[in-house]
C-alpha cells in the first residue's frame, strides 16, 4: 500500500485525484490520525496535513507523526507531496520535512520531483518553470505567503537543509533505468542527501518512476505520484468505484486570489447570485460575518450561490489597511463558518477554492475522512464524505481549473 503526506488540503486532493485516475482505490484522511482505525479496501492512503506554512518543528512533528500511523497501518511505502511550484521558504519546510522522512524511513537520497507537466511544472537543468516562464518570473513571485523569487531549486533546497543537494540532469534521466540507479549510487557515494530531477514531460515522470518505485520515500508533486500509481497499478486488487453526486443545493465558497480563480470567480458571478467578503467596506470581522449570513440565508432557495473574498493586489492591500494583519485568516474562518450554515441549510455540493480555505473549511466541517471520486478537471476530483450527511466536495487549488469550473462544478459536470 501507498502512503502519501500532502503539506496542504487542495495538494491532497491533487495527488490523490491523480492515483484515482489510474486506477487506485484511494482513502483521503483529513488531519494526522490519531489511533488505530479499521480501513476500507484501498490502495493508496492520502493524509492531508496543513503543514506548508507553519513553523518547521511543527511541521516535522506532524509529518512524523502520520508517517508513524501509516507505518502501523502497513504502509511500507511513502510518498511526501508538496506543491508543483515549491512553494517554501528559505526556513523550510520541505527539506526539514524530507531530512526528517528519511531519518524515519531511510532511501537517501530522497528524489526531489516537483514536475507536474500537465499543469505547466516543468524542471531544466535544475530550474524550475511554469509554462514558459522561470518559476521567478511567474505569479508565484507575488505570493503573499511563500514567495518564489529562485527557479533554481538546488539553491532554494541548499537553503533548508544542512545536507548536499545536486541535480539528476535530463540526459541521464532519459538514459534508462540503469543510469538513474546509478546516478543515485553516485549520489549517496558522494554524500548527496537530495537529488532533484529534471523532468520536461510525462514520459520522464513515467521513466523516473519505473527506475525509483521501489524505494521507502519519493518526494514531489502529484506528477510523480500518478507515475508511480500507474506503475503500480498491476498489482492493485480493486478497480476505482464511481462516485454519485448528492442531489441539492450547492455552495461555492472563494478565497484564492490567484489569477486563475479571480477568472473563475468572474464566470460564476455572471450566473449565480454572488455575495463578496470585502474588509475594505466591513471591516468588523463580526459584522462581516453576520452580513455574510444573512445573505446567504435570503437566497436559501436558489440552486447555487457564490461567496468569494478573492480579489486583485490592490483591492487586498486595501482590505489588509482596513482590516489588519488578521485579514487572510478573518476571511479564511468566516469562508469556513458559511460552509457549515450552509450544510445546516442542506446544501450538500460545497466547491472551495484555495488551498488555505479549504483546509480551514473541511477542519469547520470536522471532517476526517473522504473517498476520492472523478475529476472535475485535472487534480480537482470530487470528494465524498464517508459519515452522513452525504456531502460532496470540490477542493481546488487556487492555481487549478479551467475558467468554467466552478459553473461546471455547481451543475455537478465533469469533462
Amino acid at each position: 500500500m501507498l502512503g502519501c503526506l500532502a503539506d496542504d488540503f487542495t495538494g491532497a486532493t491533487d495527488v490523490a485525484a491523480g492515483l484515482r485516475r489510474v486506477g487506485l482505490q484511494v482513502l483521503l484522511l483529513i488531519g494526522t490520525p490519531i489511533k488505530k482505525m479499521a480501513l476500507p479496501d484501498c490502495d493508496a492512503i492520502v493524509v492531508a496535513l496543513k503543514s506548508r506554512t507553519i513553523p518547521a518543528a511543527e511541521a516535522i512533528e506532524q509529518s512524523l507523526r502520520a508517517q508513524r500511523w501509516l507505518a502501523d497501518h502497513g504502509v511500507t511505502r511513502f510518498y511526501f507531496k508538496y506543491c508543483s511550484t515549491f512553494d517554501s521558504t528559505d526556513a523550510g519546510n520541505i527539506g526539514l520535512v524530507t531530512d526528517a522522512l528519511l531519518d524515519a524511513v531511510g532511501g537517501a537520497p530522497a528524489i526531489i520531483c516537483p514536475a507536474s507537466p500537465e499543469h505547466g511544472r516543468t524542471v531544466y537543468q535544475g530550474h524550475l518553470f511554469v509554462g514558459s516562464q522561470l518559476l521567478s518570473e511567474s505569479s508565484m513571485a507575488h505570493h503573499p505567503l511563500t514567495p518564489m523569487t529562485d527557479p533554481d531549486l538546488v539553491r532554494v533546497l541548499a537553503r533548508q537543509t544542512p545536507h548536499p543537494v545536486a541535480a539528476l540532469p535530463l540526459q541521464q534521466l532519459r538514459s534508462g533505468p540503469d543510469a538513474v540507479r546509478a546516478a543515485l549510487q553516485q549520489a549517496t557515494e558522494a554524500g548527496v542527501r537530495h537529488l532533484i530531477t529534471d523532468i520536461a514531460d510525462d514520459t520522464d515522470l513515467a521513466a523516473l518512476a519505473a527506475a525509483v518505485a521501489d524505494r521507502p520515500l519519493l518526494t514531489g508533486g502529484a506528477g510523480l505520484a500518478r507515475a508511480l500509481g500507474a506503475h503500480l497499478r498491476s498489482t492493485a486488487a480493486r478497480a476505482a468505484t464511481e462516485d454519485h453526486l448528492p442531489a441539492g443545493p450547492a455552495l461555492v465558497l472563494a478565497g484564492s486570489c490567484s489569477t486563475a480563480t479571480l477568472e473563475q470567480v468572474a464566470r460564476a458571478r455572471e450566473v449565480m447570485p454572488a455575495h463578496q467578503l470585502d474588509p475594505a467596506l466591513t471591516p468588523d470581522p463580526h459584522q462581516l460575518l453576520t452580513r455574510a449570513q444573512d445573505w446567504l440565508h435570503k437566497h436559501r432557495s436558489e440552486p447555487a450561490v457564490l461567496i468569494y473574498a478573492s480579489a486583485p493586489a490592490d483591492a487586498r492591500a486595501a482590505g489588509q489597511a482596513a482590516m489588519g494583519p488578521d485579514t487572510a485568516t478573518v476571511l479564511e474562518t468566516t469562508l469556513a463558518t458559511l460552509a457549515n450554515n450552509a450544510r445546516e441549510a442542506g446544501r450538500r455540493r460545497i466547491i472551495v477554492a484555495g488551498g488555505e480555505t479549504s483546509g480551514a473549511v473541511v477542519k469547520a466541517l470536522s471532517l476526517r475522512s473522504l473517498l476520492v471520486g472523478p475529476e472535475a478537471d485535472p487534480g480537482v476530483p470530487w470528494c465524498h464524505t464517508t459519515t452522513e450527511p452525504h456531502l460532496a466536495l470540490l477542493l481546488k487549488s487556487g492555481n487549478f481549473g479551467r475558467p468554467d469550473l466552478l459553473v461546471r462544478a455547481v451543475e455537478g459536470a465533469t469533462p
